[in-house]
């Protein structure tokens, strides 16, 4: 089994941690991962201390084990892989998280949490995926910003369905984690359809609408 088959398209002007050697200690934790590549889908335990995206956030490679892999198109099943020991956040496009990816809150962190923000339905070109859900940020944040570059590598999409050539990747999952390295597009749609919303018939009934607002 090829060792060295992630192929990283990004970096971050440093010089980054090589795939396949852990950067830290396997931690206790482990919880469920499940990674897509370009080409393979990585399915296995991720050893974390705390939340699963703050960990990739971090840029390092992560111990995993249990691993498992296939290509992403399905074309062959899940077989184990004994020989990946770390994953590195560059090679991963996005990370399909569910409940069990998130630790017990503390009382500031649920206190955090409630800070109000702004949810967005969005469908997220990342190639080869599409990715549709809901983005939640600050007032004043357009989702377009999250083309631009930021400190955090990977932004949730919170109940979400990704797409490779228009087949679902899985049903709909609580949260995907969408690395922005790979983000190339961006647009607000209908959660129903996956698309824009369709403008509705009939003329405004009075006053400025929004397309008056924008020329």
């Amino acid at each position: 089994m090829p060792f060295d088959f992630l192929k990283r398209k990004k970096t971050d002007g440093g010089a980054p941690t090589p795939t396949g050697t852990a950067t830290r200690r396997s931690r206790d934790r482990g919880i469920p991962f499940d990674g897509l590549t370009e080409e393979w889908r990585i399915v296995g335990n991720m050893h974390v201390e705390h939340r699963l995206s703050d960990a990739l956030n971090k840029r390092e490679a992560v111990t995993i084990s249990d691993v498992q892999w296939a290509p992403i198109d399905g074309s062959s099943p899940l077989v184990p892989a004994p020989g990946l020991k770390a994953v590195d956040p560059y090679d991963l496009i996005l990370v399909l998280a569910g409940e069990a990816t998130l630790p017990p809150l503390s009382e500031a962190e649920r206190t955090a949490h409630k800070v109000h923000k702004v949810a967005y339905d969005v469908a997220l070109e990342v190639p080869p995926f599409r990715v549709v859900g809901t983005v939640y940020l600050h007032p004043g944040s357009e989702p377009e910003r999250l083309l631009d570059r930021a400190t955090e590598m990977f932004v949730p999409v919170v109940g979400a369905t990704a797409y490779l050539n228009d087949v679902a990747v899985g049903p709909e999952i609580d949260a995907i984690l969408v690395n922005r390295f790979y983000l190339r597009g961006i647009e607000q749609v209908d959660r129903r359809t996956g698309e824009r919303p369709q403008k509705l018939p009939g003329s405004p009934m009075g006053g400025i609408s929004w397309q008056d607002r924008s020329r």
